[in-house]
């Protein structure tokens, strides 16, 4: 197995987008060729995203446990991997992705998770607040903020879907809070208001934790924080927070996404609390392949 990096800037996946009709087979059309294995179909290649992301590492992992060794973990960025599912779902081509939930794709295609037999990606899993140490005396009212910080995967998924669909990050947030003023104020119960502190967030780039950070973000500045949203990588983002470089991130998926990264700065963050339940990740490919577990990439 090998790890193939491919990183993909914004102009590479705006012309990849604009060209999806002008790509593909002639015939368009999934197992067109019946002799092909679904290895050969996608030329062993699974699409994946950031290199550093939580979700790659599993994979590696993954990979090496079905013996997956002709296989290569394509990585390049969030949005390059769902602009390369729509260019194949359009076109009912074949195409094994990474995954998770929750994400907007589940919703606007029909896919399907590959079994996973051997419990390489682990159950299900939770998304979990981290902070600094130090924080709670530091900044006590965003710690019962970021503690009582809770939602569901419908909630995130009407934010998400929102910025798919065009509406920009702040917007879209906003109006979600505008819509769940009852669930904001269990957020903010007990809660004083603040004069202009600072606090400095970090998140991952996945749809799911830009969704979670922009609404938290306009809940702490109602609540007078002066709020700084930095995005990087998985690794990163762990670090600033053992360093104290970031004070918070809502993005830690654990128990095993971020397994690695956790294990690592173990005595050097705090747990705030779970923020979302029965989240998921593994290998993702559309409903009209004719495969069903991992151990079906071996044939």
């Amino acid at each position: 197995m090998r790890l193939t990096k491919k990183v993909l800037g914004l102009g590479a996946v705006a012309l990849l987008a604009v060209g999806l009709a002008a790509c593909g087979n002639d015939d368009g059309k999934a197992g067109a060729d019946s002799t092909q294995t679904v290895g050969e179909s996608v030329k062993y290649k699974i699409t994946g995203i950031d290199p550093g992301a939580g979700i790659m590492e599993a994979t590696e992992k993954a990979m090496e446990e079905y013996d997956l060794t002709e296989w290569d973990l394509v990585s390049g960025s969030s949005a390059a991997m769902t602009a390369a599912l729509k260019k194949a779902y359009d076109k009912e081509e074949p195409i094994v992705v990474t995954g998770w939930t929750p994400h907007w794709k589940f919703a606007k295609y029909e896919l399907k998770y590959l079994e996973d037999p051997k419990g390489a990606y682990g159950d299900e899993e939770q998304i979990r607040t981290i902070g600094r140490t130090g924080l709670q005396a530091d900044l006590p009212e965003a710690y019962q903020i970021l503690s009582q910080f809770k939602w569901t995967e419908e909630d995130m998924g009407k934010v998400m879907i929102a910025i798919q669909e065009g509406e920009k990050e702040a917007v879209a947030a906003q109006n979600w809070i505008d819509d769940n003023a009852d669930k904001v104020a269990e957020w903010t119960a007990g809660v004083d208001k603040v004069d202009g502190d600072k606090i400095k967030l970090a998140y991952v780039a996945w749809d799911s934790e830009i969704a979670s950070h922009n609404v938290i973000k306009l809940v702490l500045e109602e609540m007078g924080y002066n709020v700084i949203l930095t995005q990087v990588e998985a690794g990163p983002l762990w670090t600033a927070i053992a360093d104290g470089s970031a004070d918070a991130s809502l993005a830690a998926w654990l128990p095993l996404t971020h397994k690695t990264y956790a294990d690592k700065f173990e005595g050097k963050f705090e747990e705030l609390g779970i923020n979302m339940e029965g989240v998921k990740v593994g290998l993702v490919v559309p409903k009209y392949m004719d495969i069903t577990s991992i151990e079906d990439l071996k044939k």
